[in-house]
């Protein structure tokens, strides 16, 4: 897409506002709106300056600007706004040098691209994520001195078997794990989800499917096609600010926290990827699933620094909390094909092209730059390093043995944990300067505050477990 290609389309339109948006070091996106009428082709030349250090984790005060150089080719029509509003994602740069801040996560997600490239090993990473997430009626939480506490409310969920609802509780509701996937009524999100479908499509975002998804009250899915890393990235960003806004627009509130609640299965963002070169799919070969040396090496540099990316994969205190027995999570590091209980699958497929490796631990709380980024990194690493993962596991991995099971590898158990492999383990996501140290230990310093914050914080269970000792 070409800047005259933007200029064109704010002609058609009628546009009357373009917004800027990026993402920020917690994977949230940030926006800000320029009038159409001061809005030229020095955007695309000279940037748009905005004051960083009101950004989490980003610069201080004493050197606060920064640039947003917007992406042409990102360019779509919002689909929420009162007024024609056009959208471009944008690259964040340094004033003083024109290159890209080291800690926007967009700039990292290009470096990983062209590290790809420079690298010789291939020249086109393709990342497919299934993010999960829940919509509710409502939701009330509560933190200060005089206690915390936090309430749901889901006409769907099985805990509204006695609710009473305006024209009364008509009963239809799937049971806990029970929401994949039932027809309506009990199935009662499949006119929010289509449109959302629609409105991702209007964007530009391809969906290839949706449904309703195992956790009862209100867990669903949206699936949507693959393309290359930063692309795909700026599409997981559409895909939830259009699931947010959707179900806001129905009186609902969605959220892809990963275990909001309490006894039902949680929300992962698998994440499905591929390393290409010269239009050839390297994963494919003639070894265990179809699978290439080149691919297995992939998976055993993903399985080795596992750990670490739980810090960048699984960036929450509440991550922690899906990946636990009993709810389908991927709690061992093996891979298998089609088996669904190991962390990295390899679906099956009909042909060579589609071959590809399923990692399944990260969760959709992730930021998505730096999760495909680090992803790739480690797989890489696992390629130049000829990192062989063992022997596939074939069987259902949440019944194995005790002795079996104490040999199979697992994900972190906290954050705490997470951030202290990433420090450890950082080697790898270094190389060809794609992360730095400074971003890295940024990072980990931002996360830390949110580990205080929760170590600090007396939890409701906490009252049930020990009031009475």
């Amino acid at each position: 897409m070409a800047v005259g290609d933007v200029f064109k389309t704010i002609k058609e339109n009628e546009v009357k506002f373009v917004d800027l948006r990026f993402t920020d070091t917690k994977g949230k996106e940030q926006h800000v709106s320029v009038p159409t009428k001061f809005f030229g082709e020095d955007k695309f030349t000279d940037g748009h300056a905005f004051d960083g250090s009101s950004i989490a984790g980003w610069k201080g005060i004493e050197a606060s600007d920064m640039l947003l150089m917007p992406d042409p080719d990102s360019m779509r029509m919002d689909p929420f706004f009162d007024e024609p509003t056009l959208v471009l994602s944008c690259d964040v740069l340094e004033p003083s040098t024109g290159k890209g801040y080291e800690r926007d996560p967009r700039t990292i997600g290009k470096k990983a691209e062209a590290y790809l490239k420079s690298s010789g090993l291939g020249d086109t990473a393709y990342f497919g994520p299934e993010p999960e997430f829940f919509v509710f009626d409502a939701v009330e939480w509560k933190v200060d001195m005089s206690g915390s506490s936090v309430k749901i409310y889901s006409e769907e969920a099985p805990w509204s078997t006695d609710g009473k609802f305006e024209g009364g509780n008509l009963g239809h509701r799937p049971p806990v794990k029970g929401g994949y996937f039932p027809v309506p009524p009990v199935d009662s999100l499949q006119d929010m989800r289509s449109a959302m479908c629609l409105a991702l499509e209007e964007q530009g975002v391809e969906v290839e499917v949706h449904h309703h998804e195992v956790a009862a009250p209100g867990q669903c899915e949206i699936g949507t096609k693959f393309n290359t890393l930063v692309k795909r990235a700026d599409w997981l960003q559409i895909l939830k600010y259009t699931v947010w806004n959707v179900a806001r627009s129905y009186g609902k509130t969605a959220t892809f926290m990963p275990k909001p609640v309490v006894g039902d299965n949680g929300s992962g963002m698998h994440v499905h990827q591929s390393v290409w070169k010269g239009g050839k799919n390297l994963f494919a070969g003639e070894g265990y699933a179809g699978l290439s040396d080149f691919a297995l090496y992939y998976i055993g540099g993903v399985i080795k620094h596992a750990k670490a990316l739980n810090a960048i994969t699984n960036p929450g205190t509440n991550s922690y909390k899906r990946l636990v027995p009993g709810f389908e999570a991927p709690i061992n590091l093996a891979y298998s094909a089609r088996n669904r209980s190991a962390s990295c699958r390899i679906p099956f497929v009909s042909s060579p092209k589609g071959r590809r490796v399923e990692v399944r631990f990260p969760d959709p709380t992730a930021n998505p730059y730096l999760a495909f980024a680090a992803l790739l990194m480690a797989g890489l690493d696992g390629v130049q390093n000829k990192i062989h993962p063992g022997d596939p596991l074939d069987k259902n991995l949440y019944d194995l043995e005790p002795e079996e099971a104490a040999k199979v590898p697992h994900p972190c158990a906290s954050l705490d944990e997470a951030l202290e492999s990433l420090d450890k383990d950082r080697g790898f996501l270094k190389a060809g300067g794609v992360f730095t140290d400074d971003m890295i230990d940024a990072y980990i310093a931002l996360k830390y505050e949110e580990v205080q914050r929760f170590r600090m914080t007396t939890h409701p269970v906490e009252f049930d477990m020990y009031y009475s000792s």
